[in-house]
């Protein structure tokens, strides 16, 4: 017990200093991620540059808490957008069913028929380059698994007894769903949602690195991954500094998601 305790506090104060570097990252950036020094090109890390330069002799740290923003807080926002987009028509569908719950559901299904990487792809493509158009695609394909989560979990919870007896002793539609049906679906997406984060990270850097996401001179780390690769064998630390700090996070995001399912496990077991 002691053990799980300890990582479960490791994990809160990970999760607690990722979110302050996100907040405060253009206060302690030791140098200008856009200021470009050709005299200090492709410098190892050093006490000046802790994680070295890049190409153009910006300094790598500099450009990693920087890209923390566009990369980390972006895919944060997309979540937002999803979950505003899903839950409501999740929660329609299942409430009201009928000619509205074939609609959405039939939309639902022609945008999962195809794998959400491809589509956002596509999407990109056709969008254009750029990271309000990359948020635009990942909303656009990851809305579907929430809807149908949610819709799944009111049409479940509404056929049980206790909704009927609340039903029966005159509790309004609005009331049977805020306190009975909606602890239930938060549960539900707040664990797919902190496990889909790290997905989304993911999807931006590949996106990013591909060309379709961030463009430079932005530092987002799928694009910083773009940028070291042509000098691989030079300096490595351009690849593998950016892809470190997305492993991290997405690996972060996967812990915390599993200890949230693990909590409402629990809970729907009691």
């Amino acid at each position: 017990m002691k053990g799980i305790g300890t990582g479960r506090l490791l994990l809160v104060l990970t999760v607690i200093v990722l979110v302050a570097l996100l907040f405060l990252a253009p206060y302690i950036t030791p140098h200008d991620p856009l200021e470009a020094d050709p005299g200090n090109r492709l410098q190892p890390m050093n006490g000046e540059h802790l994680l070295g330069t890049d190409h153009l002799g910006r300094d790598l740290l500099s450009r990693i808490l920087e890209g923390a923003q566009a990369t980390v807080g972006i895919s944060t926002l997309i979540m937002l957008i999803v979950l505003v987009i899903g839950i409501p028509i999740g929660i329609l569908s299942g409430l009201l069913g009928g000619i509205i719950d074939r609609i959405f559901m039939r939309i639902t299904d022609a945008f999962m028929a195809f794998p959400d990487f491809i589509v956002a792809i596509v999407l990109s493509g056709l969008l254009g380059p750029g990271m309000m158009n990359l948020m635009i695609a990942i909303a656009t394909v990851k809305w579907t698994s929430y809807a149908r989560l949610v819709r799944s979990t009111v049409i479940s919870e509404k056929q049980k007894n206790y909704i009927l007896v609340a039903e029966l002793n005159g509790a309004s539609t609005l009331r049977v769903m805020s306190k009975h049906i909606w602890p239930h679906i938060i549960g539900h997406v707040l664990v797919l949602s902190t496990l889909d984060i790290g997905k989304v990270i993911l999807m931006i850097a590949s996106l990013s690195y591909i060309g379709l996401g961030a463009q430079p001179p932005a530092p987002e780390w799928g694009a910083m991954l773009n940028d070291g690769r042509a000098y691989f064998h030079l300096a490595p630390h351009l690849m593998v500094v950016p892809g470190l700090a997305i492993v991290f996070v997405v690996l972060v995001s996967n812990l915390v998601g599993d200890r949230m399912r693990d909590y409402y496990d629990v809970r729907s077991g009691e």
